[in-house]
């Protein structure tokens, strides 16, 4: 067979036996650049280097380094960005547990210590006679996990598939396997450009006559180097390996580790023998698995396919620095979350209402119309009728350059017993109610909503209460067998259902960590029952949630909420109606979230009640798309809302013509003049920065050694001002 380079090998399909001296020779990468600033410089690709037998996946980044002999095995795992190894030892690359029988994929034995690995140890290791041996290796670039259907504003840049490399490894039973199931292993690796990322997941084929039950699946296990140490155990806290990992298996959070907890795990190593910890506790070994099942019945010929993890090796241990690195892996392998529409969410979903709305929009530049929850809007109905008449609404809002759509809920409702959920004993659902996603209901429900999204033209859903990894332990629902394959299938059931949206382009705002499934905004976090506090106070807890919330979220993946009418109570003091009565207000919290790039939910019946309060809408709304590249570039995290002085975050793109835009807030009633220091390194400005203030003035900057310039500041009582750097 004719081998093709990496490079000749990308649109083609290549299967190679183990012949590693045909891969091309490391290049020397280009590192002076910092990757978050720019990542052209650092392209994934397959090497070799000097040693035979060994097979390098590397991006100038990061590098995973395995032999294919006497198996397949990681055996570096490093951060070249900091020199870094990330790991201390060699396990298999994965575990599968086929009709209860545990088979390890790949690894060696025999490594006398557990702290660290030297190179010399690996040629007096061994293969473990029980383990599936690779036998093949696969070149190709990388594919997409989901169609993305480009309908919408968004970051226009961003490659997808992403761009990178994607390497295949192939196991096969050992000669010693004696049980009748017959399959193959292939383990799935993908290194991307630009970034520290590499993702893994692996396939499972039944090439045997016979069905089998795929009970379990370990999909990456890494002996990671330990983050600290401790000698005891006593409220033992030590922190984890510096390394973000998460999954497209993820649920049940707005965070993004919590979301992950049910399948990324970091566990103390019994194989390290020597650590300091008495009771040899610490948390170094990641194990990426489900906590229960799949349980996934396999029929001959067939293929399983795990969920992929990605896995980004710090590069510091500064928080921003590590929030900025989550975020940028984002766009690369989500980048539908740079879809950004401006929302209204119109509060009655009669057609004198919605018209009314869908106008108002239209007048004042915003995108999209949510039929919101309490509105009347029914999902469910799919009727002729009912669908026929939200196709009346979609054909109208799109004559107004307007998308609508609408909103759904789906867990934290009880439908009956016979198609809710069933708790193992002691549990109870997430939300205290769920319906089982695979029960009669669930399966009609799902057929609902695939049929209006075809029907009706709307092109959002907003998805409440979406499925929180509840279990469910009946045995007569038509989608899964008992407790073991409930939460898999159930999940399986509507990540389908989002890449189906997606590549339909259908927008979703789903209040959970769906990023990865299809998912483009969740909520930024924030308590629902604040809407009910006074104005002013409302204010302070925007500008504290989005400043909090944009640690690990871009401002594009965060919603926020502007209570136009009464919301959870509170009465007149908590309410903008009538809006014209508190314009400064209502100018205020738009800003607060527009001089963010967030997109709040603005609920209520209208956008405006008079020429004055369209006039301010409107030009806030052309401000935002004015300078819309830079505010949904990344916030820098600078001064937190306390009410007590001013506050300020500077949002960054290094690769626009506006590299950073300041927003600095004045929460009292007294105006204040004040020099604040504004670190500019990831705008990517070097040496002078041109300043522009709010009223058009022009001023040269000097940066200082640390990237930074002094700033004196002047912000008007209850007010806020603005900078753009260039």
């Amino acid at each position: 067979m004719v081998w093709l380079t990496s490079s000749q090998a990308k649109g083609q399909s290549n299967t190679q036996l183990l012949l590693t001296n045909n891969l091309p020779v490391l290049p020397d990468y280009d590192t002076e650049k910092d990757w978050i600033l720019d990542g052209s410089r650092y392209v994934a690709g397959v090497y070799k280097d000097q040693k035979e037998n060994e097979i390098i996946l590397s991006n100038g980044l990061i590098q995973r380094v395995f032999t294919t002999k006497p198996n397949g095995a990681t055996v570096a795992f490093d951060n070249l960005i900091t020199g870094e190894s990330l790991i201390r030892g060699v396990k298999p690359e994965a575990i599968v547990k086929i009709n209860n029988i545990e088979y390890t994929v790949g690894g060696l034995i025999g490594q006398p210590n557990f702290a660290f690995l030297k190179p010399e140890w690996l040629a007096e290791m061994s293969k473990d006679s029980t383990s599936m041996t690779l036998t093949q290796f696969r070149i190709e670039e990388p594919k997409a996990s989901m169609k993305w259907k480009r309908v919408r504003h968004h970051q226009s840049d961003l490659a997808w598939p992403p761009k990178g490399v994607h390497l295949q490894m192939l196991y096969n039973l050992p000669e010693s396997h004696s049980s009748e199931d017959k399959f193959s292993v292939t383990v799935h690796y993908e290194m991307y450009d630009e970034i520290p990322v590499i993702s893994k997941w692996i396939t499972v084929e039944n090439v045997g006559d016979r069905a089998m039950i795929i009970d379990h699946f370990t999909s990456e296990i890494l002996a990671a180097v330990e983050y600290g140490s401790s000698v005891e155990s006593r409220n033992y806290n030590v922190p984890k390996p510096n390394i973000h990992v998460e999954t497209d298996y993820a649920f049940s959070s707005f965070d993004v580790n919590d979301a992950n907890h049910h399948a990324v795990h970091w566990l103390p190593d019994p194989e390290y023998a020597t650590q300091v910890n008495y009771l040899r506790q610490t948390p170094c070994l990641l194990r990426v698995e489900p906590e229960l099942g799949p349980a996934r019945s396999l029929d001959p010929g067939k293929t399983f396919t795990s969920f992929r993890t990605y896995l980004l090796p710090y590069d510091s241990y500064d928080r921003e620095r590590q929030g900025l690195s989550i975020k940028k892996m984002y766009r690369h392998i989500a980048p539908w979350i740079t879809e950004n529409p401006l929302m209204m969410h119109a509060r009655f979903a009669d057609w004198e209402s919605v018209k009314k709305a869908i106008d108002q929009a239209s007048e004042v530049g915003f995108e999209m119309v949510i039929l919101t929850f309490g509105s009347g809007f029914n999902i469910e109905d799919n009727s002729e009728e009912y669908v026929s008449k939200m196709k009346a609404y979609a054909e109208y809002a799109r004559s107004k350059n307007v998308e609508i759509g609408g909103y759904s809920l789906l867990a934290s409702r009880s439908i009956n017993a016979e198609n809710d959920v069933v708790m193992p004993d002691d549990e109870l659902p997430t939300f205290g109610n769920s319906p089982c996603l695979e029960s009669e209901w669930g399966e009609e429900y799902f057929s609902k909503l695939y049929h209006f999204y075809e029907k009706s033209g709307f092109t959002l859903l907003e998805h409440d209460g979406s499925y929180p990894g509840d279990v469910c332990a009946a045995n007569h629902h038509p989608g899964h067998s008992g407790l073991q394959d409930s939460r898999w299938n159930q999940y399986e059931k509507i990540a389908t259902f989002y890449h189906w949206c997606r590549a339909q382009g259908i927008y979703l705002n789903i209040p959970d960590y769906y990023y990865l499934s299809g998912g483009s905004k969740c909520g930024m976090g924030y308590r629902e029952v604040n809407w009910s506090l006074p104005r002013e106070q409302q204010l302070i807890h925007t500008r504290q949630n989005i400043y909090d919330g944009s640690w690990q979220k871009t401002p594009s993946m965060g919603w926020m909420f502007v209570p136009l009418t009464e919301y959870h109570g509170g009465g007149e003091a908590a309410t903008i109606e009538p809006l014209q009565n508190h314009l400064t207000h209502y100018n205020n919290i738009m800003m607060s979230n527009l001089g963010a790039g967030v997109q709040a939910c603005y609920r209520g019946p209208r956008l405006y009640d008079s020429e004055e309060t369209k006039q301010m809408v409107k030009e806030n709304i052309d401000w935002f798309k004015k300078h819309r590249e830079v505010l949904e570039g990344d916030i820098i995290h600078l001064k937190r809302a306390d009410g007590k002085s001013l506050d300020y975050w500077l949002n960054v793109n290094p690769g626009g013509d506006e590299k950073g835009l300041l927003m600095i807030y004045n929460p009292l009633d007294h105006p204040i003049q004040q020099k604040i220091k504004v670190p500019l390194y990831y705008t990517g400005l070097d040496h002078t920065a041109e300043v522009t203030d709010a009223e058009s003035n022009t001023m040269k900057k000097q940066l200082k050694r640390d990237y930074s310039i002094d700033l004196k500041v002047e912000v008007k009582a209850n007010d806020y001002t603005w900078y753009i750097f260039k």
